[in-house]
């Protein structure tokens, strides 16, 4: 297993993967701030895994994170198992450490955001991905600072 720090350092990318779309976020371990990147609209792997190549290429992350959808009572469904695969794909295809962050409600309170915001409903869909994607790399981040003792 990877060294939890050297893990914690560098550029991050952040997935909120779905069948349809694969939301976007970059942030930095330095600063613990996210910040919503792209939305991958496509449906076949080939395609995804072209853009999420380009990313990689542009942005140079020292590691990845998945979100890892599970039940409001914390049991996996059909789609953990899914966002677990995408996660072994990441690492395989491209040999970065993959760590998986708790996605639940992440897609609700980005559209909440995106509301108060004042986006309209389609507009808002355009980016909800995205933002999805960046509250769950900002968890992350919230959470790791969380273990860090002072």
């Amino acid at each position: 297993m990877p060294d939890t720090d050297a893990r914690r350092r560098g550029t991050v990318l952040a997935f909120d993967f779905g069948e349809k779309r694969i939301g976007v976020a970059v942030g930095d371990w330095q600063l613990q701030q996210a910040h919503p990147l792209t939305t991958i609209d496509a449906e076949a792997s080939r395609t995804r895994f072209a853009a999420i190549a380009a990313l990689i290429a542009e942005w140079q992350p020292d590691s990845l994170v998945v979100g890892r959808p599970l039940a409001l009572d914390g049991t996996p469904h059909a789609m953990t198992a899914r966002c677990a695969r995408f996660a072994n794909q990441l690492r395989g295809r491209f040999g970065l450490g993959v760590e998986h962050a708790d996605e639940r409600l992440s897609s609700a309170d980005a559209a909440a955001r995106l509301r108060a915001a004042g986006h309209r409903a389609h507009e808002a869909r355009r980016h909800l991905d995205a933002v999805a994607a960046q509250l769950i790399l900002q968890g992350h981040f919230d959470a790791a600072g969380d273990r860090v003792a002072c």
